[in-house]
């Protein structure tokens, strides 16, 4: 489909469409269609925009990834469908591996986001034949591999699951997610909840990583622990309530 750029919902009807071709891919489940459909609600409600709240999370999870000794940064097929060089860019200026790690787990469909990550300029990609499992998990789903997510510090895992999220911190692991819905399990449970659109929030947080990245340890540190998450979710939710309500009122 063919959208002109005049069109006032051009980004957003843009994003559904490389979802679509996700889908058409063999890349994004259809399941994911619908999670993106929910976490697109919240857009509109932030004003389709990056929130100071958002930005300071990702400040501090570039400051985490930059600290991390062994970080990993998860792909699933809406990840990969969205943001597929940017989401490489992010790997390549932190230094985090990438795992393909989906919830509805196919080999197929693992082997197709390999593929395109590889295709998005990735030289390494784990995630194809996993010798691991998270431990608390379930089914396929448990399945990462020994030299990524199971042995990571820090792993992100944007446009997660709750219940990977909740098992993935039960196993130790500082997590960072990139969450639309402040009300989710997710990210509630995340140590560090962006609460953004993915498409505004990986790009901005590669230019934020060269900014970052020279910065003395002690510095990185000191972002971290100034950061506080629950403060983030309570601005995120405060944000909403009271531009719902000025748009009632308009």
């Amino acid at each position: 489909m063919k959208i002109p750029k005049t069109h006032p919902r051009y980004a957003s009807l843009m994003t559904r469409e490389h979802l679509v071709n996700g889908v058409k891919g063999g890349l994004t489940a259809l399941e994911g269609l619908m999670a993106h459909g929910r976490g697109e609600a919240f857009d509109y409600i932030i004003g389709e925009r990056t929130q100071p709240f958002g930005q300071w999370a990702m400040k501090a999870a570039i400051a985490k990834l930059l600290l991390a000794e062994r970080p990993v940064l998860s792909v699933n097929g809406n990840v990969i469908a969205l943001c597929p060089k940017d989401y490489v860019a992010l790997s390549k200026a932190t230094g985090a591996k990438l795992e393909a790690n989906i919830f509805y787990r196919t080999e197929d469909r693992v082997k197709r986001i390999v593929g395109a990550l590889r295709k998005a300029g990735a030289k390494e990609v784990l995630g194809i034949e996993p010798d691991a499992r998270i431990k608390g998990l379930n089914g396929p789903r448990a399945r990462c591999a020994k030299a990524g997510i199971y042995c990571a510090d820090v792993v992100m895992v944007p446009l997660e699951d709750g219940d990977r999220t909740q098992a993935l911190v039960a196993n130790g692991k500082f997590v960072i997610t990139i969450d639309l819905n402040p009300m989710s399990r997710t990210a509630k449970v995340a140590q560090i909840t962006i609460v953004d659109n993915i498409v505004r929030a990986v790009p901005e947080m590669v230019r934020l990583t060269r900014e970052l990245k020279g910065l003395p340890r002690s510095k990185l540190e000191g972002i971290v622990k100034s950061y506080d998450n629950k403060k983030v979710l309570s601005e995120a939710l405060r944000f909403m309530s009271e531009r719902l309500s000025k748009l009632a009122k308009s």
